[in-house]
């Protein structure tokens, strides 16, 4: 249940907002400097929910439009399946029906109002300065999403919640206490507990299954990987040049990234690399 909101800041649904969780890459240490796998990226996407039901009507016409599309089994869209043109997605093997697909969807995320943060966490250096007491990936990255989250919704006198997509039993459980251990003490003692508190209407995280049919979850799938190497691309560490889907979506969201509110400022506010060299 949401605690109770500061009276001073609006509380009606039009005026709240929702951040929406995925990760590019996974939280296990390896010994390797492949890509792939050295860099974690937690992607963050937030409406304000007006704009967030426009984007998901949006969204469930592109579906409708282009695949056999159910309320009762609707079309999930996942960035590794439309790649690749399996499953539901075979129709896109279809160079003219992928043309058409590719405009569309473009066309929906250029519309839609959303803000984003990636925070790119170097696995391989995190490890090698901090050892075996370094910090669980997924989790660092969640800290860093929540307090520029957070510290967007202080700005402007609005509150909002958090959710991410369940990853089963123990993940989930590991997940939530992190967001709560944030939620209640703050981190790094760099912000404070009630600046999470004063913007997140809720304790806990909202998980949800990806067959739920979330929108955002769907949006923050698509954008981590083209995120991650966006960033590690501003920050000289890839040079190679990005798929031409890829490059056409990243020119869209690279105006979405939060940034500083006088001088728009990207880095350590719509992007993060941990640690930073």
């Amino acid at each position: 249940m949401d605690k109770e909101l500061i009276p001073s800041r609006p509380a009606e649904f039009e005026d709240r907002f929702r951040l929406y969780l995925d990760e590019s890459g996974d939280h296990v240490f390896r010994e390797t400097v492949e890509i792939a796998h050295r860099f974690l990226c937690l992607l963050g996407c937030w409406f304000k929910n007006p704009d967030y039901l426009r984007f998901h009507e949006a969204l469930e016409g592109l579906k409708q439009r282009h695949f056999h599309h159910h309320p009762d089994n609707p079309v999930i869209l996942h960035r590794e399946d439309m790649i690749n043109a399996r499953r539901v997605f075979k129709i896109l093997q279809e160079e003219k029906k992928r043309a058409e697909f590719d405009n569309d969807l473009l066309g929906i995320i250029r519309e839609a109002d959303f803000k984003v943060v990636a925070v790119v966490i170097d696995k391989a250096a995190l490890r090698a300065s901090y050892g075996e007491s370094a910090a669980h990936p997924y989790h660092l990255g969640l800290g860093f999403v929540l307090q520029r989250f957070a510290g967007y919704l202080n700005r402007i006198n609005r509150v909002g919640n958090v959710m991410a997509e369940s990853r089963g039993g123990r993940e989930d459980m590991l997940l939530q206490e992190s967001y709560i251990r944030v939620y209640e003490h703050g981190i790094w003692g760099v912000t404070s507990a009630s600046s999470f508190q004063s913007a997140l209407s809720s304790r806990k995280l909202k998980l949800r299954n990806k067959k739920a049919n979330i929108s955002g979850l769907q949006l923050a799938d698509l954008l981590g990987h083209p995120a991650k190497m966006w960033a590690l691309r501003h920050y000289g560490i890839v040079n190679e040049e990005p798929a031409p889907f890829a490059s056409r979506l990243m020119k869209i969201v690279g105006e979405k990234f939060n940034r500083q509110l006088y001088n728009k400022k990207l880095e350590g506010y719509g992007i993060v690399l941990y640690p930073k060299k």
